[in-house]
């Protein structure tokens, strides 16, 4: 993939790639001030631990602080569109690697890449809202990875004291300076299907868990505030 990646970063103009290195740059200066508490790694730990690999699920909008916060080397699903490049530059700079593709665009050749990390016994993270939303939709793609790879997925969710929240679809978050970040892991859930119709049906059932673990999220966080 790395020829791939070199042709979709000739695309971005000599000022995008300098702002996304200055933007990399400004942010871990400001993740230096962030408070950070990480929840339930032992769930991850205990994954890895057995040899399983796990699929990440976290919202469009909290990425940026999942991306400083996770620790684990992972492989992120990425939108082949133009923006998707900059996303994919971004995350680099935070250690993890992109698999380009979503459901609306390159979705089977991506499933199919993420598939293959997956038998590789590495991670990989999606985002079942992107690229475009709706919000909090829940697309399919991380069931029918979790149902054929037999992977467990974890999701990721972060509840942040102080925020700018962008006017964009998806309201991402930047955690402003000295802001406190709560990020908490789920228990691993497995897809447990007939077929892959079924697998898809399952959409509604983890909107809910994210949901819960949001809310989970919020009283980690309330409860070291009191």
């Amino acid at each position: 993939m790395s020829d791939e990646s070199d042709r979709n970063k000739s695309v971005l103009s000599i000022r995008t790639r300098l702002a996304i290195k200055l933007g990399g740059w400004l942010v871990k200066t400001l993740g230096m001030t962030w408070r950070l508490r990480i929840h339930n790694e032992e769930n991850v730990n205990a994954c890895h631990a057995s040899g399983t690999p796990v699929i990440f699920i976290l919202w469009h909008g909290q990425m940026l602080a999942c991306a400083y916060a996770h620790k684990w080397p992972t492989s992120v699903m990425i939108s082949e569109h133009r923006d998707g490049e900059i996303i994919t530059q971004i995350v680099k700079l935070f250690g993890l690697s992109a698999i380009r593709g979503s459901t609306s665009r390159g979705g089977a050749r991506a499933l199919l890449h993420a598939a293959s990390v997956l038998r590789e016994t590495r991670d990989v993270a999606v985002t079942p809202d992107g690229p475009r939303g709706p919000r909090h939709s829940f697309a399919p793609g991380a069931l029918l990875l979790s149902f054929r790879g037999e992977a467990p997925m974890i999701s990721v969710t972060t509840h942040v004291s102080r925020a700018w929240r962008f006017k964009s679809w998806d309201r991402f978050e930047v955690p402003k300076p000295f802001a406190r970040i709560d990020l908490v892991y789920s228990a691993p859930v497995r897809v447990v299907a007939e077929n892959m119709r079924d697998a898809s049906a399952q959409a509604a059932t983890f909107v809910k868990h994210m949901s819960d673990e949001a809310v989970r999220a919020a009283a980690f966080a309330n409860a070291a505030a009191n």
